[in-house]
């Protein structure tokens, strides 16, 4: 019985193979079986058939469908082998280009029978995966076929990415052995070398001398150069772009935004033609393939990433000069543009992790790792986070902006030394004019925790002067002043009358003090010392007509002789405590009741005279 078997073991084989062939055939769209290492040998084998019959129809008639269909075998194939190690922007190519190695490879070796090799004879029927093995090689070579443990594939049967690695290697030890099957296509892979796409007519190559066939690091000569033409005048042409959108004298932000993407647009139309050109025309086949891949899924990505940030730009610009009220250098236009640059740089970072993702890069991996990092550059960055963060303090108070006079800060030089204009609320650093022309920059972080005073806020300034008058002035005298003074306060049209308030506020070491409190009706500074200067004037002009003077710091030195203390009235004061203290009336430390409430409110106030003194 088991001999009987063995006997029929190729005619299971070849019925197996016609099995397949009919499948695919009736389901051209049905994806390769890779169930088990006999389903994914079964499927490559078949695909070899496939491209052997279509490569034929392209080379019978060349055209963009007969070249879809053969490329579409590629495609296919691309599911048998595991290109994890591949980034996802070259795995098709790197697919094509181990395919048809392998395929060369392979029909130059003794392959066992299909079933020989594990699993079962009908790739529908039900399988348990743990009973087949979790790789499986062909006999005496490192060819292996083996099951993916994790990700979307997992549980498929595919040639390792050991097996993808070093195919190039195992055709260059095998290209001399003769072919142990039929071969479709004699040595499939030099015809892949020179293969070329339908745009190319092979008339052209085979008119080609001996030496721009000769292969360079896996891939014909003159297919170096027609990859390096059309590369050099993509390069050119974008920096000639992007010098004429430099020099072109447009006006507008809408104009210069045009021509500064000029440039990276033209990389973003010029990369999928460049892509096109080199693998469905040229056909580049090496080692080094990918790199071409990858250059332009990188130069794609950047010129992307200098869009998104050209835009960012241009739509803060835009929203600032179209609202006259935002000042160019003011917080509120210095927040617009950073809002449109941290959405712009979202969208870089999101390009960047794509492009990483699509050349091979571990993405995950490095944005695991920023947390780590991250915090290591935020104790770096403490001083510009601890500015950043004074901004949006800045920005939430709006103590000042842009053209604001305030004060700031302690100030030990009588106000001069910390005051000025804002002329500039940076994300950093805000810049402040002082009244000597020389310009103070401060940090947000410790700008925002001053005291700041905006003396552009104000709508009226107080005036309030104290006058000293000399001490001669008499007390009906210093009564003319006061009124005098209060008349015109209310009179000048600009002070306001509420309060435009004058009084005798006490005596100091060698003057009379007059206490002036008003508002002048304006905010300017410049005017307010016009208004003070004419007030000063009238004031010198009210002291001189009423005949009194100011004081002055002296010392007056009297020579005369000392008549001492009236002793008659020294005698009268002593002898009236006396009788309070007889008359148990002594008003230490307080008055009496009933004496307080007796002299409560007699004071003839406002004075005899005045009037609104009570008449009745």
């Amino acid at each position: 019985m088991y001999r009987l078997f063995s006997n029929l073991q190729p005619a299971l084989a070849l019925a197996l193979l016609l099995i397949a062939g009919h499948a695919v055939a009736a389901n051209p769209l049905k994806p390769p079986d890779t169930s088990s290492p006999r389903a994914t040998m079964g499927s490559f084998l078949d695909l070899t058939e496939q491209a052997a019959t279509r490569y034929d129809a392209f080379r019978d008639d060349p055209s963009p469908a007969t070249q879809a269909t053969l490329w579409q075998v590629s495609e296919k194939a691309a599911r048998l082998f595991d290109l994890s190690r591949v980034g996802p922007a070259a795995r098709l190519k790197v697919a094509d280009e181990t395919f048809y190695l392998l395929w060369d490879v392979m029909f130059r070796l003794e392959l066992p029978d299909l079933a020989e090799i594990p699993g079962e004879p009908v790739a529908d029927a039900d399988v348990d995966p743990s009973d087949l093995p979790r790789a499986w090689r062909i006999p005496d070579t490192e060819i292996a076929i083996v099951r993916i443990a994790d990700g979307e594939h997992a549980g498929e049967f595919r040639f390792s990415a050991d097996t993808v690695k070093d195919a190039r290697g195992f055709y260059d030890a095998v290209r001399d052995l003769p072919y142990r099957r039929p071969m479709p296509v004699e040595d499939v892979y030099r015809v892949n070398q020179l293969f070329t796409g339908w745009m190319i007519p092979s008339a052209w190559v085979e008119a080609l001398p001996d030496w721009a066939n000769t292969v360079l690091d896996g891939q014909v000569a003159w297919k170096w150069v027609a990859l390096a033409v059309p590369m050099a005048l993509a390069l050119g042409l974008v920096y000639l772009l992007y010098r004429w959108g430099r020099r072109k004298p447009w006006n507008g932000a809408l104009g210069r935004y045009l021509r500064y993407i000029a440039a990276p647009l033209a990389v973003l139309l010029l990369v999928p033609l460049l892509h096109y050109l080199a693998w469905q025309q040229i056909n580049i086949t090496s080692d080094t393939a990918e790199l071409p891949i990858y250059l332009l899924e990188i130069a794609e990505g950047l010129a992307a990433v200098w869009i998104v940030w050209l835009t960012a730009s241009w739509i803060a610009e835009s929203i600032i000069h179209h609202r006259p009220r935002i000042s160019a250098k003011g917080l509120d236009a210095h927040l617009i543009r950073l809002a449109a640059r941290s959405i712009g740089l979202g969208a870089i970072l999101l390009l960047l992790f794509r492009v990483g993702h699509e050349i091979g890069i571990p993405v995950y991996g490095l944005v695991a790792g920023a947390g780590v990092g991250g915090l290591a550059v935020a104790l770096a960055a403490r001083s510009t986070l601890e500015n950043f963060l004074g901004t949006l303090n800045l920005y939430a108070d709006r103590p000042v902006k842009v053209g604001d006079f305030c004060r700031y800060g302690e100030d030990p030089s009588a106000g001069w030394l910390r005051i000025g204009t804002i002329e500039e609320i940076g994300l950093r650093s805000t810049r402040i004019r002082g009244i000597d022309r020389t310009v103070t920059t401060l940090p947000n972080a410790l700008f925002s925790n001053m005291e700041i005073i905006n003396l552009s806020k104000r709508d009226r300034m107080v005036f309030r002067p104290t006058l000293a008058l000399r001490y001669e002035t008499e007390a009906d005298q210093l009564r003319c002043v006061l009124v005098e003074l209060r008349e015109m306060l209310l009179a000048h049209p600009r002070v306001t009358d509420d309060p435009a308030r004058v009084r005798f506020a006490g005596f100091a070491d060698y003057a009379m003090k007059v206490e002036i409190f008003a508002y002048v009706n304006t905010a300017d500074w410049n005017e307010f010392l016009a208004i003070q200067e004419d007030i000063y004037l009238r004031i010198l002009r009210i002291i001189e007509q009423a005949g009194s003077g100011f004081a002055l710091p002296s010392r007056t030195l009297y020579h005369t002789r000392d008549g001492g203390l009236d002793a008659e009235r020294q005698a009268a004061a002593e002898q009236q405590v006396r009788e309070w203290g007889a008359a148990q009336v002594l008003p230490f430390p307080e008055f009496a009741a009933d004496h307080r409430a007796r002299i409560m409110d007699t004071l003839d106030y406002p004075p005899e005279g005045s009037p609104d003194a009570d008449r009745s």
